[in-house]
């Protein structure tokens, strides 16, 4: 692995832990061993227990009193938790995006939503989930909510390692850009409703997805009704 170069060496080692947890390199329940991780990165303990305190407050790691630090095992009903909040939360986004848009801020969604096609079309997940997150962000900051986009953007990093994994679930890749599809007509209309209804649902969506993961992982056929409702 490559060392990480002087600097913001915390949230560097934060970023870089991180993306072990969603590619699976650390799993659920897994101890985070400091010599080991320290030599990895090119990190004193130092930068190191600054991320580790980072990715605690964001939910991905728990640190336990004289036993150290863990991937967190959050259950399915805190991610359902996460995702309600953050469907409320992205949708008034999306509205009110939608009412503060110039035609600059929809030339901009168009160019992430292109992208999107094209990374869709190649089957590229990778790439469409690091454009999908560039277009929530920026329809956040077209929202122009100073409060909204702090509150959000504290839930954002918990919820985006879910995000990704729900997108390799079986056709959820067509899935999710139908539902973007569904967004940017929202947008292009300036229907502020549609837009956050469209929103919402994608989340949900997101949301079923990645249930049936937990399902499968767990062996359960668990039925119960998801507080997240899509219509």
């Amino acid at each position: 692995m490559k060392k990480i170069q002087a600097g913001y060496l915390g949230q560097e080692a934060a970023k870089r832990i991180r993306d072990m947890i969603r590619k699976g390199t650390l799993k659920k329940g897994e101890r985070v061993l400091e010599a080991s991780m320290c030599q990895t990165m090119g990190v004193s303990r130092t930068p190191l227990r600054e991320a580790l305190r980072i990715l605690n407050s964001e939910g991905l790691i728990e640190l336990i009193p004289n036993k150290g630090a863990y991937v967190a095992q959050p259950s399915l009903k805190d991610i359902e938790e996460m995702f309600y909040v953050m469907s409320i939360l992205e949708g008034i986004c999306a509205r009110v995006c939608v009412e503060k848009m110039n035609d600059t801020g929809m030339k901009r969604l168009d160019d992430l939503y292109r992208k999107l096609e094209e990374h869709c079309q190649a089957e590229d997940r990778e790439k469409y989930m690091a454009v999908n997150h560039s277009f929530h962000t920026l329809v956040q900051e077209l929202a122009g909510n100073k409060v909204l986009s702090e509150v959000i953007n504290g839930l954002r990093q918990k919820i985006l390692l879910y995000r990704y994994r729900q997108i390799y679930q079986p056709r959820r890749l067509e899935e999710s850009m139908q539902e973007h599809s569904d967004l940017q007509q929202a947008f292009r209309q300036r229907n502020p409703e549609a837009a956050e209804k469209s929103m919402k649902q994608h989340l949900a969506r997101q949301f079923y997805a990645l249930k049936s993961v937990y399902s499968e992982a767990s062996g359960s056929s668990d039925s119960a009704p998801s507080r997240i409702k899509c219509r």
